[in-house]
């Protein structure tokens, strides 16, 4: 499976907010914005979504550890990057100092995914799309 083209040469800003819902309706309103894909959770809750802001992609969902727009140590964005080898670019950030939160897995979405917080509190997670 190849990067999809909407997600190449990018790093793609993931919010994570209370009320997802409303903010993508905000969104709407506010900015143009066009809704791309959504994921519903538990009791309304959106566990993913997407969403188109000018031809930019921007992903968000309702807050849940670790991320936390109000929590203690939470952080309520996170940054997607799409590389051709996660498990060899999670060594290398662990190795330079970056938190493992999250070790390489195989996600049901088709991609491997880690997840890392920087020394200076941001989470990243890096993907490779899972050949089908």
């Amino acid at each position: 499976m190849e990067i999809p083209e909407h997600y190449k040469y990018a790093v793609i800003p993931h919010i994570m907010v209370d009320g997802a819902a409303e903010a993508i309706k905000f969104y709407v309103k506010a900015f143009g914005a066009s809704e791309l894909f959504r994921l519903d959770g538990d009791g309304g809750r959106i566990v993913h979504a997407e969403i188109s802001v000018q031809g930019s992609t921007l992903m968000l969902g309702d807050a849940d550890a670790p991320f936390s727009p109000t929590g203690e140590g939470g952080a309520s964005v996170a940054l997607h990057v799409y590389v051709p080898d996660v498990d060899a670019l999670t060594a290398q950030a662990v190795a330079a100092g970056a938190e493992l939160l999250s070790s390489p897995t195989d996600m049901p979405y088709g991609a491997r995914q880690s997840m890392l917080r920087d020394p200076f509190g941001h989470i990243w997670i890096f993907l490779t799309p899972i050949v089908a």
